[in-house]
């Protein structure tokens, strides 16, 4: 050990060791650093975004992110929990979103697009710089997910959540099961265009609407339309489609 340098003893649980070297997950190792680091500090050297940690104990007692390690200590991290509530002294997050709001990264495109037909306010270009969605997070409260490990280390962020998954349709499944949503869907309510509000085509209007894209929904099929951005909306083979897709993740629309 280099002079001066000191040591702790790290022990990350459950899915934050996939953000580990294999050699380091599932078990209790020794970092060793300089000087008096915070434990944030130190944490996201390792290379866990501080967004995924909801809880740490050093020597076995709650901290915050400013702690600072002077050597010799036991440090244990915890991720997001889903099943039970911490009290207010333990969590990390400064203040719950209660309302989930999201705002994607340029590369989760289609991951929006499901989101929004789930009924969830999720932000999307595909033209936002790093500072942009940062900024949108922290005015719109909103959470930001994101498969980028660098953005979810700044600083400034102080809500957002690490996608495991590749594939969109899991990736829904993961933040269904992260923010507890399945009682708070509300299918086909937001465009998966625009994010806009949808909403049912006046009784009055459905045959107007029909005649003027020259279709007609199949029987009992009516149409819908987005306050925003005007993009009709009707059930047919793709909601068919849609919901098969879907019900291969354990989502039920």
């Amino acid at each position: 050990m280099a002079n001066g340098s000191r040591h702790c003893e790290f022990r990350f649980y459950e899915e934050l060791g996939t953000f580990l070297p294999p050699a380091c997950r599932k078990q209790a190792f020794i970092h060793v650093f300089d000087g008096t680091p915070t434990v944030k500090d130190r944490i996201e050297s390792l290379g866990v975004p501080h967004t995924e940690v909801d809880l740490i104990l050093v020597d076995g007692e709650p901290v915050g992110f400013s702690h600072k390690l002077h050597g010799g200590e036991r440090v244990s991290v915890y991720p997001m929990f889903e099943c039970f509530e911490l009290g207010d002294a333990c969590r990390l997050r400064p203040h719950p979103l209660r309302e989930p709001r999201f705002v994607l990264d340029v590369h989760l495109g289609r991951l929006a697009a499901y989101l929004r037909l789930l009924g969830f306010d999720s932000l999307y270009r595909n033209d936002y710089e790093d500072d942009q969605l940062l900024w949108v997070s922290r005015a719109e409260h909103r959470i930001l997910l994101s498969r980028d490990t660098g953005l979810l280390k700044r600083a400034a962020l102080t809500h957002g959540a690490f996608l495991h998954a590749t594939d969109p349709r899991r990736q829904v499944r993961e933040v269904m099961d992260r923010f507890q949503l399945d009682a708070l869907v509300a299918p086909f309510t937001r465009c998966a265009r625009c994010n806009g509000p949808v909403a049912p085509v006046h009784e009055a209007e459905q045959e107007s609407v029909a005649a003027s894209i020259g279709f007609v929904p199949a029987a009992g099929g009516r149409f819908s339309r987005c306050g925003d951005c005007g993009q009709l909306y009707w059930p047919g083979s793709h909601l068919v489609r849609l919901r098969k897709r879907l019900a291969e993740v354990g989502v039920s629309i």
